[in-house]
């Protein structure tokens, strides 16, 4: 039978806590979980951010078509990536006065574009004109989308029907995350915006969907 200092003894290591060994396994163990989710965290919130921002291009046409409808004038949209902020930036203007103002996509819906690519196949010389190639980075900030007065888009060029599509590839509007290798190239998470039709008709795709 035990007596009263062994058994104040056990209660004594019974308190201790834990050992410098489980103490090294529990780090250990956090280390390896953390490392196994920081890959998928971080490519979720490129996920959000790059989903966040193309709405905002989305919601940007938008405004454009529908002012040149209300308003029974041309307004055009630019797209342009600053090379001071970082900011990807939008402008929706009358087309006769040209750009006043360059505002940060995105901004009221929480997008932060500074990390992100910015890109399209639109001419930089002709409105509503594709350059009939694939999605270049980054998109000139002279090319635009115009709508006359109706909300649609006269004299549109959309690309060449490249087999074994049946359509043309439509005016694009791309927002990228960069490629961990090359930070001036597009990864595979891309989304965008294409005006698909002369009445202006607009979808959003992604991936390699947008190149």
């Amino acid at each position: 039978m035990c007596d009263k200092n062994t058994k104040e003894r056990f209660h004594s290591q019974d308190d201790a806590g834990f050992t410098l060994i489980e103490v090294i396994v529990v780090v250990l163990i956090i280390g390896v979980l953390a490392a196994i989710a920081a890959p998928s965290w971080l490519a979720f919130v490129n996920r959000q951010q790059v989903n966040k921002a193309n709405d905002a291009v989305f919601a940007a046409l938008q405004e454009a078509q529908r002012e040149a409808k209300n308003k029974k004038l041309s307004y055009s949209v630019s797209f342009q990536k600053n090379s001071t902020t970082q900011n990807v930036e939008v402008a929706v203007y009358r087309t006769d006065i040209g750009i006043s103002t360059w505002k940060p996509l995105g901004t009221d819906v929480g997008a932060d574009s500074k990390k992100l690519l910015l890109g399209g196949n639109l001419n930089s010389s002709i409105a509503n004109t594709t350059t009939n190639s694939s999605v270049s980075y980054p998109l000139n900030a002279s090319a635009k989308i115009t709508f006359d007065y109706m909300g649609t888009l006269p004299n549109a060029n959309f690309g060449t029907i490249i087999a074994p599509s049946t359509e043309p590839p439509g005016l694009k509007i791309v927002v990228a995350v960069p490629s961990s290798a090359n930070s001036t190239l597009a990864s595979s998470v891309k989304r965008c915006v294409i005006v698909k039709t002369l009445l202006g008709s607009m979808l959003t795709a992604k991936d390699e969907k947008c190149d």
